[in-house]
């Protein structure tokens, strides 16, 4: 009798526990990086190493056809080709990982012709309808078991560094009204809840997911209408890096993606308020995935930047090419790695970056290279490693989040050239989950 009193206890004290959900462990593949050159080029196969880390493979990006509205491949020679189907390549991997889930994501920042499509579809009901049905039918054609919106709404404009004639005008423009980045929000903040609602609707019948991604310097406090949307979605990835980037900003460096504000910083630009407006406005913390950018923004250092390195500091533009992502002001995870662990450089070559680590565990880390006598050479990075992804995914652990995403696994580390072990900053994150 006692037995069985002591077991019926167990019993009611199991029920009254609650249940953890897995962290989801979100791993974005930008298909671009396929035809990249070099030790940057990415091919499927590449991928295996990752994924026994990952809960969910993002394969990026589709578009939106202008014409028709319809979500089409971006590179059908890549995506959808008998040569490559890369589509049909990636959702083949649920073969060997019968766990994973693969989503494929619309937008993403890749969409780049005639971009106001995305508000001017929100608009038309007929272009919505168009759009749902064709992503259903992608995603059931080819294997998906979701769509992500990664939806290009306008961005917030960055804030200009002005004299004090310059910051007293402003301030008078703004006392009479300042011209907003969209003057449809409203109508494009409905047009997105119903958008959200009938792709749920019609991926439901066919026992499919959807998710949205929040871009990086979108507003979500303008299109996301949290209580309409937060129960049709299965998650909610927010991209909150990317506050300060060369081409925002090209003339101030500073972190771009601090987990809390920095001081004398503006108290919306960091992951914690990005999150905290989500768990304001009711959606489940479960449903929250932070994204861990894999790669760094870089800025030149001029004969006016400070040099003690620490910012924000003065720049002039954005820091040459990594030698093989060959895109002006970013620089992949290995690409920044490279420049910090060899220091027997041979005579001639510029000195290697000087890391700076942030004991505070709240801003993020950095390097920097300051500029010759001839003003040349100076060179300022902002950047996760292993050690900030652990980080954040601490974070996330203690706010009993969803998850993380990494963005992307094409510039972590895929070939373990920093350290020997292949995708370091996605490890560090699963590890500390």
């Amino acid at each position: 009798m006692k037995i069985l009193v002591a077991f019926a206890g167990l019993c009611a004290l199991a029920a009254a526990t609650p249940t953890t959900t897995a962290s989801k462990v979100l791993c974005y593949y930008d298909s671009k990086s396929y035809v990249r050159e070099s030790q940057a080029r990415m091919l499927p196969v590449d991928l295996d190493p990752a994924l026994s880390f990952c809960t969910h493979l993002v394969y990026g990006y589709a578009g939106i056809q202008p014409d028709t509205y319809k979500m089409v491949p971006l590179n059908e020679n890549l995506d959808v080709d008998r040569t490559h189907a890369n589509y049909r390549t990636i959702t083949n991997l649920k073969t060997k990982y019968p766990g994973l889930k693969v989503f494929l994501s619309v937008g993403g920042d890749a969409d780049t012709e005639d971009v106001q499509k995305y508000n001017l579809l929100l608009e038309s009901p007929q272009a919505r309808t168009a759009f749902v049905n064709s992503a259903v039918l992608l995603a059931d054609q080819y294997g998906f078991e979701g769509i992500d919106l990664a939806w290009q709404f306008p961005r917030v404009k960055p804030k200009k560094i002005r004299s004090s004639w310059g910051s007293f005008w402003h301030g008078v423009k703004k006392t009479f009204g300042s011209t907003p980045v969209d003057d449809k929000e409203t109508e494009h903040r409905e047009g997105f809840t119903a958008l959200v609602r009938e792709l749920k609707q019609a991926l439901s019948v066919k026992n499919h997911m959807l998710s949205i991604t929040v871009l990086p310097n979108v507003n979500a406090t303008v299109y996301c209408d949290v209580p309409s949307i937060i129960n049709l979605v299965d998650f909610v990835n927010l991209q909150a890096f990317d506050y300060f980037t060369p081409e925002r900003n090209p003339k101030e460096a500073d972190y771009t993606s601090p987990l809390y504000t920095p001081q004398n910083r503006n108290p919306e630009q960091n992951v914690d308020a990005a999150v905290s407006y989500w768990l304001r406005s009711n959606a489940p913390s479960q449903k929250i995935v932070v994204a861990i950018p894999t790669f760094g923004r870089t800025w030149k250092l001029d004969s006016d930047s400070e040099i003690a390195g620490v910012p924000p500091l003065h720049t002039d533009g954005a820091g040459e090419a990594g030698p093989y992502t060959k895109i002006e002001g970013l620089l992949s995870y290995p690409e920044v790695c490279a420049k910090l662990i060899n220091p027997n450089h041979q005579k001639g070559m510029r000195p290697h970056l000087r890391k700076v680590t942030d004991p505070s565990k709240r801003f993020g880390t950095y390097a920097f290279r300051l500029p010759d006598d001839n003003g040349e050479g100076g060179l300022w990075v902002s950047y996760e490693d292993p050690d900030t992804a652990g980080q954040r995914a601490s974070y996330v652990k203690s706010k009993n989040l969803g998850g993380v995403s990494l963005v992307d696994l094409s510039l972590d580390d895929f070939r373990g050239t920093c350290t020997g072990d292949k995708y370091p900053l996605l490890r560090a994150a699963k590890y500390r989950l």
